[in-house]
C-alpha cells in the first residue's frame, strides 16, 4: 500500500510538472500533503505494533524466567527451612533441657526455702500459741481469783441477810411476845381496874365517874411510861443497827469519791493592771462598758475597788463570757466597740464548746449511755452553776458515784443509779429561766427527752416535792444530802444560817411543857429545857421524838441535828 502511494506521488509529481494551470496545481498540492499525513500516521501505527508484539515477546520470557528464578527460589527456600528448623528444634530441645535442669534446682532450693519458712513459721505459731495459752493461764488465774473473791463476798452477804432474817424472826418472835404481855397487861389492868371501882365505890364512898378519872390517869401515867421505854429500848435498837449498817456503806461509797471544798461564787472579780484601765473600759461618753453589757448581758461594776471590776450577772454562763472577754480586753489593750463584738463571739463559740466537752467528759466518766444531746449540754452548763458556793457538775458527778457504788452493795442497778445521780440536779441549767423548783423543772425535761420513769421520779423527789414510787428516789435524796453536808462542800450565807437557827429554836419552843431551846454546835443540836411539873420522864422521851420527827418534815439542812431534851428537878431553899 505505501509502495502504491508513492507510485501515485510519482505520477502526481509528473502530471504536476506539465500541468500548466493553477487550479491542477493546488489540487496536486492538498492531494500530497494529504497523503503525507496519513502516510506518516500509518508508519506510525506500524512501528507501535510492531514495539508492542515485541515488547509482549520480552514480557513473556521474562515472565517464564521470572516462575523459572521463582521455582527455583521456593525450593531453596523449603530447603533452607527445613535445615533451619531442624536447627531450631535442636536449640530449643538444647534450652529446654537445661531450663529443665534450672527449674529442678530452682524447685529444689524453694522447697528448702519453704521448709525452712514452715518451720520458722511453726516455731513462731508455737511460741505464741505458749504465749497465749501462758496468757490464758494467767487471765484464768485471775478470774479465778475474782470468782472466788465474788464467792466469798456473795457468802458473807448471804451471811449477812440470814443474819438479819434471824434477828428479824427474833424482833418478831419478841414483838409477839411483847404484844402477849400487853394484852396480858390490858387484861389484868381492866380486871384492877373494875377492882379498883368496885372498892373505891364501897370504901371510899367516892363516885364512879370520880373512880373512873382516877384509874385513867394511873393507866395513862403506866402506859405513858411503858411508851417511853418501848420507844428508847426500839430507837436504841434500830440506832445501833442502822448505824452500823448506815456507817458500812456510806464510808465506802464516799471512800471510792472525794472531792474538793468548795468556795462561794456569787459574782466574778476581773483584775486590773492600774485604774487607768478603768477609764479605757467605760470609754468616751461610756460607749465602751454599754457595748460590753449588751453583748455579754451582764452588769460591769467600777466602783472605788483599786485595780478591779466586778461583773454581775444571774447568768453563770453569761457571767462567764462577760469575765473572759473583760479579761481578753485587758491583756490585748484595745478596746473599742467593733473590737468587744469580735472578741464576744469568740469567746462564746469557745464557752459553747466548753459546755459540750464538760457535758460528754462528765457522761463517759460515769459510763452513762444514750443520752441525748439536749440533756448533755444542759449537763455542761452545770460548769458555771453554783449553789452555795458548790460547784453543781462537780457535786452531780460525785452524787452519781455514791450512788453506784451504794447500789451496787444494797443489790439495785447500778447504772440506773449512776443516771439518777447525775441528772438529779439538771433544772438547775435552767431554773433562772423557767419558773418552778428544779427538781420539778428537771424531772420535766427529762419526762420530755424520754427518760426512764424511775429516773424522773428519782429527780423529781428528792426534795420530797412529789411521793416517791422507787429507792433510787431514796437514794438521790440520801447521796444529795452526804454531798451537800460534808465538811467544806458547801459555803452558806450569814442570812440563811441564821434563819435556819430560828426556825429551828422556833419549832422547838412550839411544843408545850418546854421552858427554853437554844440552837447549839452551829445548828447541829438542839438543847430543849422542859418544865419538870409538866412533863414527866416519859414524855420527855416523846417529846424529843416529836421534836425530830417534825424538824425532819418542816426543815432543809445538811447532816444530822441532835436533838436533847433536859428535864430536872431543882429544890431551892434560903438559910436566914
Amino acid at each position: 500500500m505505501l509502495n502504491t502511494y508513492f507510485f501515485n506521488v510519482l505520477c502526481f509529481a509528473d502530471s504536476l510538472s506539465t500541468a500548466n494551470t493553477p487550479e491542477a496545481v493546488n489540487r496536486i498540492q492538498l492531494w500530497l500533503v494529504t497523503g503525507g499525513v496519513l502516510a506518516l500516521l500509518i508508519l506510525v501505527i506500524f512501528q507501535t505494533v510492531t514495539e508492542s508484539r515485541r515488547h509482549r515477546k520480552t514480557v513473556g520470557d521474562e515472565k517464564k524466567a521470572a516462575e523459572n528464578e521463582a521455582d527455583r527460589i521456593r525450593a531453596n527456600a523449603a530447603q533452607q527451612a527445613e535445615t533451619e528448623a531442624e536447627r531450631i528444634i535442636a536449640i530449643a530441645q538444647e534450652k529446654a533441657k537445661h531450663l529443665k535442669e534450672q527449674a529442678t534446682q530452682q524447685i529444689e532450693v524453694l522447697m528448702k526455702d519453704a521448709q525452712l519458712r514452715a518451720q520458722q513459721t511453726v516455731i513462731a505459731a508455737k511460741d505464741a500459741f505458749e504465749a497465749s495459752l501462758s496468757e490464758r493461764r494467767q487471765e484464768l488465774a485471775r478470774n479465778e481469783a475474782r470468782l472466788a473473791q465474788k464467792e466469798d463476798n456473795v457468802e458473807n452477804k448471804l451471811t449477812q441477810l440470814q443474819e438479819r432474817l434471824n434477828d428479824l424472826d427474833r424482833r418478831e418472835a419478841a414483838n409477839r411476845q411483847i404484844i402477849d404481855q400487853l394484852a396480858q397487861r390490858e387484861q389484868e389492868l381492866n380486871d384492877l381496874e373494875s377492882r379498883q371501882l368496885e372498892e373505891l365505890h364501897n370504901i371510899a364512898g367516892m363516885s364512879l365517874e370520880q373512880a373512873r378519872q382516877q384509874l385513867l390517869e394511873r393507866l395513862e401515867n403506866t402506859l405513858q411510861t411503858e411508851r417511853s421505854q418501848l420507844i428508847r429500848r426500839y430507837q436504841e435498837e434500830n440506832r445501833q443497827m442502822l448505824m452500823r449498817q448506815g456507817q458500812k456503806i456510806m464510808v465506802e461509797a464516799m471512800q471510792r469519791y472525794a472531792g474538793d471544798c468548795t468556795y462561794d461564787r456569787t459574782t466574778s472579780l476581773v483584775p486590773l493592771p492600774n485604774d487607768e484601765m478603768k477609764g479605757r473600759i467605760i470609754g468616751r461618753e461610756g460607749r465602751n462598758i454599754r457595748t460590753i453589757e449588751a453583748a455579754t448581758g451582764a452588769s460591769i461594776l467600777i466602783d472605788d475597788t483599786p485595780q478591779a471590776v466586778v461583773i454581775s450577772c444571774f447568768d453563770p454562763v453569761r457571767r462567764e463570757i462577760a469575765r473572759q472577754t473583760m479579761e481578753k480586753l485587758v491583756q490585748d489593750g484595745r478596746i473599742h466597740p467593733a473590737r468587744v463584738e469580735e472578741i464576744v463571739n469568740k469567746i462564746r463559740k469557745e464557752i459553747e464548746a466548753s459546755i459540750q466537752k464538760s457535758g460528754q467528759e462528765a457522761v463517759e466518766s460515769l459510763g452513762i449511755n444514750s443520752l441525748r444531746q439536749n440533756l448533755i449540754v444542759l449537763l455542761g452548763r452545770l460548769k458555771y452553776r453554783f449553789s452555795f458556793g458548790q460547784n453543781v457538775l462537780s457535786h452531780s458527778i460525785e452524787v452519781a458515784t455514791m450512788m453506784g457504788a451504794i447500789a451496787a452493795d444494797i443489790g439495785l442497778d447500778e447504772r440506773l443509779a449512776r443516771r439518777a445521780g447525775l441528772l438529779h440536779d439538771i433544772g438547775k441549767a435552767v431554773d433562772h429561766e423557767v419558773e418552778g423548783s428544779h427538781a420539778i423543772i428537771g424531772a420535766d425535761l427529762l419526762q420530755r427527752a424520754g427518760e426512764d420513769p424511775v429516773v424522773v421520779n428519782a429527780v423529781a423527789a428528792h426534795h420530797e416535792e412529789t411521793e416517791k414510787t422507787s429507792l433510787f428516789a431514796e437514794l438521790v435524796q440520801i447521796c444529795d444530802t452526804i454531798s451537800a453536808g460534808r465538811p467544806g462542800a458547801r459555803a452558806e450565807t450569814t442570812e440563811l444560817y441564821l434563819k435556819r437557827l430560828e426556825d429551828l429554836e422556833k419549832i422547838g419552843n412550839s411544843f408545850a411543857g418546854v421552858e427554853s431551846c437554844y440552837a447549839i454546835q452551829a445548828g447541829r443540836e438542839l438543847r430543849v429545857l422542859v418544865r419538870p411539873e409538866k412533863v414527866s420522864e416519859a414524855q420527855a422521851v416523846i417529846l424529843a421524838h416529836d421534836l425530830a420527827e417534825r424538824i425532819e418534815k418542816e426543815m432543809r439542812y445538811p447532816g444530822q441535828i441532835r436533838v436533847s431534851v433536859i428535864r430536872e428537878t431543882r429544890a431551892v431553899e434560903y438559910a436566914k
